[in-house]
């Protein structure tokens, strides 16, 4: 986990509903999602393997070990899970590298939460390297603290980093506001106690108790998810 700002920060939100907001990376800020599956496709391809296009469901918003083993075992390629999460990890900074297009409206809310002191975090199951990748196109001063899907002992669609998040922030989790786009970020959200919203991004996720699903990060700003925490609780 790594901290960005003063703690003084952190509790700034203290005395509304609304303690904290917490935002995944991949498909919910950043339009990375396809540049995840391009790489996967393109490394097994030069393992002399093709990826069916159904296992893209498999492996979407996922942590890296879950997907890189799940596609050696699907593929029988030769080669270890440490080997491809290395080549995976290193093909996709290549591609971010060229440019990270922010999904719409990503740009405006991160700003008006960090106009209204919300105390906000970045909880993502890339690994460390990838994340100060991306933060350098997301400023990081836009954050209080981030958490990597490496720095922790069982990232999503486990609680822990919604959990770590919220403990960094001196925070309740009941009264934090979770944005993510796959059916995996949301269960780790959730898990941890969270209130969500759902963008979806790939694959469609139905509304439940406790979560929300809009079509784009246009519909949210900071009144909306002081609401959802209003609301649910």
């Amino acid at each position: 986990m790594t901290s960005t700002v003063p703690a003084s920060l952190t509790r700034s939100a203290e005395g509304s509903a609304l303690q904290a907001v917490f935002l995944d990376m991949d498909g919910t800020l950043v339009d990375t999602e396809g540049f995840w599956w391009d790489a996967e496709v393109d490394v097994f391809a030069d393992l002399g393997h093709d990826l069916d296009e159904a296992w893209r469901e498999v492996v979407v918003g996922g942590p890296m070990t879950r997907s890189a083993a799940y596609l050696i075992e699907a593929t029988g390629a030769d080669i270890t899970l440490a080997e491809l999460t290395v080549l995976l990890n290193d093909r996709f900074e290549d591609r971010i590298g060229r440019g990270v297009p922010m999904m719409p409206g990503a740009e405006r809310l991160l700003a008006e939460l960090a106009r209204h002191n919300v105390p906000t975090a970045l909880v993502s199951a890339s690994h460390r390297r990838i994340i100060d990748r991306v933060l350098a196109s997301l400023r990081p001063h836009n954050f209080a603290l981030s958490v990597a899907g490496d720095e922790v002992p069982r990232t999503k669609p486990h609680p822990d980093p919604y959990l770590l998040a919220a403990r960094g922030l001196r925070a309740e989790p009941a009264r934090c506001a979770v944005i993510e786009d796959t059916a995996t970020g949301v269960a780790s959200a959730e898990a941890a106690g969270c209130r969500v919203v759902a963008v979806p991004s790939v694959h469609p996720i139905a509304p439940a108790d406790g979560r929300l699903v809009v079509r784009s990060l246009e519909e949210v700003d900071l009144g909306f998810l002081r609401t959802l925490i209003t609301a649910m609780n």
